[in-house]
């Protein structure tokens, strides 16, 4: 293996395309003693951000709030940066910029796991709108949803760098291919129209959508396990994947260090970033698996239909509140059977409408980001702006909404 291969293509301040790669929307403000890189700016915004954090409340694979051992979506991207840094850090690439695109890439994901993105689809075509898929909801998050505030004590969006709203757009791993190459161009990031229908921009990127395979394949076998999810068959079928490829095992750290290994030793500038022919079939052969027998088992059909019920019922609550600029008035009236779920979703309209809502009006006065929703003045902004709060929702949140509206259902029935 020959380190730093990569050192003259990497995102830094030479590379003829870094100034595209560091562009902002708008400038950030600045202090005098600032010692960070744009890219170090970008990693701790996205760290301070209320998305990340609540990421350790969503699921990954399996629902298991109470269950510690269980990997969350927290730990997911974790693993994702683990995985990028160490690569980067071999290969010379800039390790600033994978980490903050691997702390970001999955901002975007609903609560539940994929059955949450799977209900949102569901949703979103009853209103005519193309499907929910997380790549494109993260960048929204950090475009146009997630605030921080700034020295002056307003609230603003945060403003990433391109390199970084791209490496998180771009990021889907689900597509199988041989090797990862970014493209030429910078392109208007909403030209993406599906998931991984362009490759990143950056080197560094396609280290992260590469890192985002390899860190969950494993990691999900690993909890199956532990909960028991697997027939005795399957474990068989399992090991004897492993015993063709010379492994006793198939955990975490086995397949974490074959396949950073194999991707260190076989990727070149002139190639693309990947690894050898026989770790790329592992692979395939890991994921075929992990569909196969994890991600659409039958088991998960229980799960599936609770997701929908939990999900559809806060949306249509809310929905029936839709009435334009009126819309607000309704919501307050919501208050008295769903406090929680109606004054977060006032407090929601309040940092991106440009309405005027009461008992908010100081809140919004120090919001000064894009207001996305107007003045609601479409059924179908109201719907995105419900979506956008769904999406945002941890589990446990979404749960305890939902036992909210059927606590207070229960109580007026015995009232009557």
């Amino acid at each position: 293996m020959t380190p730093n291969l990569f050192r003259n293509v990497a995102s830094f301040p030479e590379n003829s395309h870094y100034i595209k790669h560091i562009h902002r929307e708008f400038q950030l403000y600045q202090r005098e003693n600032e010692i960070r890189s744009p890219y170090d700016r970008d990693y701790d915004r996205i760290l301070h951000s209320l998305a990340y954090r609540r990421l350790k409340h969503k699921t990954q694979v399996f629902f298991n709030i109470d269950n510690d051992h269980i990997c969350t979506r927290m730990e997911h991207v974790q693993h994702v940066e683990s995985v990028s840094t160490t690569i980067s850090r071999y290969l010379g690439l800039n390790t600033e910029l994978t980490r903050a695109i691997a702390v970001g890439h999955d901002l975007g994901h609903t609560p539940f796991g994929h059955e949450g993105e799977i209900e949102l689809t569901n949703i979103r075509k009853e209103y005519k709108l193309d499907k929910f898929w997380h790549e494109r909801n993260s960048l929204r998050m950090i475009d146009d949803i997630e605030l921080l505030q700034d020295n002056e004590g307003n609230y603003q969006n945060l403003n990433l760098t391109y390199a970084v709203r791209d490496g998180i757009i771009s990021h889907c791993g689900e597509v199988d291919e041989i090797g990862i190459k970014p493209r030429r161009k910078c392109i208007d990031l909403q030209k993406f129209r599906k998931a991984g229908q362009f490759q990143p921009y950056t080197w560094e990127g396609c280290v992260v959508k590469l890192s985002d395979k390899i860190g969950y394949l494993g990691r999900d076998i690993e909890d199956a396990l532990r909960l028991h999810f697997l027939e005795p068959n399957e474990i068989d079928e399992l090991y004897q994947i492993s015993n063709r490829y010379g492994f006793s095992e198939i955990n975490v750290t086995v397949l974490l260090h074959a396949f950073i290994i194999s991707v260190c030793e076989h990727s070149t500038p002139e190639t693309s970033i990947h690894m050898s022919e026989e770790k790329t079939q592992l692979l395939n052969e890991i994921k075929h698996f992990n569909y196969k027998h994890i991600y659409t088992n039958p088991q998960h059909e229980v799960y599936r239909k609770y997701v929908s019920l939990i999900l559809r019922s806060i949306f249509e609550r809310l929905m029936s509140c839709y009435d334009g600029d009126k819309t607000p008035e309704n919501l307050q009236k919501l208050r008295r059977t769903s406090p929680l779920m109606a004054n977060d979703m006032l407090e929601h309209l309040c940092h991106y409408s440009e309405l005027e809502i009461s008992g908010f009006q100081e809140e919004s006065k120090r919001c000064h980001n894009r207001k996305i929703y107007a003045h609601l003045e479409t059924e179908v902004l109201y719907v995105q702006a419900i979506l956008d709060y769904i999406s945002g929702m941890t589990d446990k949140y979404a749960i305890k909404i939902f036992n909210e509206m059927i606590t207070y259902e229960r109580t007026e029935f015995f009232c009557c």
